[in-house]
């Protein structure tokens, strides 16, 4: 498809044609992009009137990814062309459009009516534009806010995918040692378990604590949207990862903890998972800062195959994938056990046996 103005002509690109793919794929990696199509859902490029790729933008959802102009016209009004087509396109259907760019680039977006979130220097920005902003979260979170007579107020967020006797455990040991427990569960579903399959598993899980306010994580605890799994090709897998943990806890420590009235923060010790472990390495660094205790638990244990072993969602589905998982059923929650073995889980483990990704 092409839209002509009197400067350039935009085309929308087709993700199933392999010489389209080429054509971004080639122009990106000249701008230091490695560019995955499979991590796109809409994708547009910009042409001069002479004919030449002069730059590119690209969406998941509403997530503005590789928007990218060639040097000679970046002082122009092409980044406001493509950032104009992918937002257009967007806002009416999600109300908020995130980017990620380098911090020296925040001024651009800026310009652009975007609002600077947080950032994890020298490497990502994260900005949002829309009508649904971090404002709105705020307001959100206040409704779940718990009236106190201490400072004792913690918070975990988990994932469990699925729910195990270590989240249990976990949430267990928080709730006993304070007066309240916020418990954010990642909402967007990335995990192979659905979030309301996860939100209904823990929720009977630990239906005797009273002292826990379950919370949706949204758009801005542990999200896609806050964690920029793509960006330039030349920074190191290593790297990446320490710092889009810390761009999730910026946020967290900015806009969640206030709201709530955070003290402390509970985590389990991590030895298999490199993000995980890259993440919770981030918060001991970045909490304290903010009079945050971070609070490392050592994960729970078990016999299985006449050693222990530690009792990690990922264990779980390792178990489920081999055709294993009744090894574990006697080390995971009694809701947990009831979920695999019902209709509902059908598809899910089929899903896993079939699947080579962790998650």
């Amino acid at each position: 498809m092409l839209i002509e103005n009197t400067d350039y002509r935009e085309e929308i690109i087709d993700l199933d044609n392999c010489f389209d793919i080429k054509l971004v794929s080639e122009f990106l990696t000249a701008l230091d992009f490695s560019f995955h199509p499979e991590s796109v859902d809409y994708t547009m490029v910009l042409y001069n009137l002479k004919g030449d790729i002069i730059g590119t933008g690209s969406s998941q959802q509403n997530v503005l990814k590789y928007v990218a102009v060639a040097p000679k016209y970046r002082e122009t009004s092409a980044v406001s062309k493509i950032v104009s087509h992918l937002t257009e396109r967007i806002v009416p259907k999600y109300h908020t459009v995130f980017v990620y760019t380098r911090p020296e680039n925040v001024i651009v977006f800026k310009g652009l009516g975007f609002k600077h979130i947080a950032s994890a220097k020298p490497l990502f920005s994260l900005l949002e534009y829309g009508t649904k902003t971090i404002t709105t979260y705020q307001k959100v979170l206040a409704k779940y806010k718990q009236a106190t007579k201490t400072n004792d107020i913690a918070t975990i967020v988990v994932n469990c995918n699925p729910f195990t006797n270590g989240h249990k455990y976990l949430i267990e040991k928080a709730a006993a040692e304070n007066e309240c427990l916020y418990l954010f569960v990642v909402q967007e579903d990335f995990a192979v378990f659905p979030f309301q399959s996860r939100w209904n598993m823990i929720q009977e899980g630990i239906a005797h604590l009273s002292n826990v306010t379950m919370i949706p994580g949204g758009d801005y605890v542990v999200s896609g949207k806050t964690f920029p799994y793509y960006f330039l090709k030349s920074i190191r897998e290593t790297q990446r990862i320490i710092k889009q943990g810390e761009l999730d806890i910026d946020i967290f420590r900015q806009y969640i903890i206030p709201i709530l009235g955070i003290k402390k923060r509970y985590v389990g010790t991590e030895t298999y998972c490199q993000t995980t472990a890259a993440y919770n390495q981030a918060m001991k660094k970045l909490l304290p800062e903010k009079g945050i205790e971070l609070i490392e638990l050592e994960r729970v244990t078990c016999c299985v195959d006449e050693g222990e072993q530690f009792i990690s969602a990922s264990k779980i589905r390792d178990a489920i994938k081999n055709n294993e998982l009744d090894k574990f059923m006697n080390h995971i929650p009694e809701v947990t056990r009831k979920f695999l073995l019902s209709p509902e889980a059908e598809e899910i483990i089929k899903k896993i046996k079939i699947s080579d990704a962790r998650h």
